[in-house]
């Protein structure tokens, strides 16, 4: 099952695409934990894609997000080396405290370092 973040379906695709292209992007953003829990899924499956190379997971990978090349440039070429010998488990959440207004948790979500330990 997945969170529906109160968004409509197309609103929410775009929301996560644009997390996900900022997480690769800076590898480190500030969100919401349910974000951040849901953006991780999607983090994953690009680098899934890197990893696996081929033209069609290239593709497949710069139509999730929104034919942006140099972020997918970014996953083939930087990131799939990186986490060759790592099978998963790509992010990491580090909690901070509650915003304020709303008293959302917030965290961290960054890429873990390179090899497997």
């Amino acid at each position: 099952m997945y969170r529906k973040l109160g968004r409509t379906n197309k609103h929410r695709k775009s929301m996560l695409a644009n997390l996900t292209k900022d997480l690769i992007m800076n590898e480190r953003i500030q969100t919401t934990e349910t974000r951040a829990k849901e953006v991780r899924k999607f983090v994953d499956k690009m680098i899934t894609y890197g990893k696996n190379g081929s033209l069609v997971a290239r593709r497949q990978a710069v139509a999730f997000l929104h034919n942006d090349k140099t972020v997918a440039k970014k996953v083939f070429d930087d990131l799939a080396p990186r986490y060759a010998s790592r099978n998963g488990g790509y992010t990491r959440i580090l909690k901070l405290t509650e915003r304020r207004g709303d008293d959302a948790l917030m965290v961290i979500l960054e890429l873990v370092e390179g090899d497997a330990k």
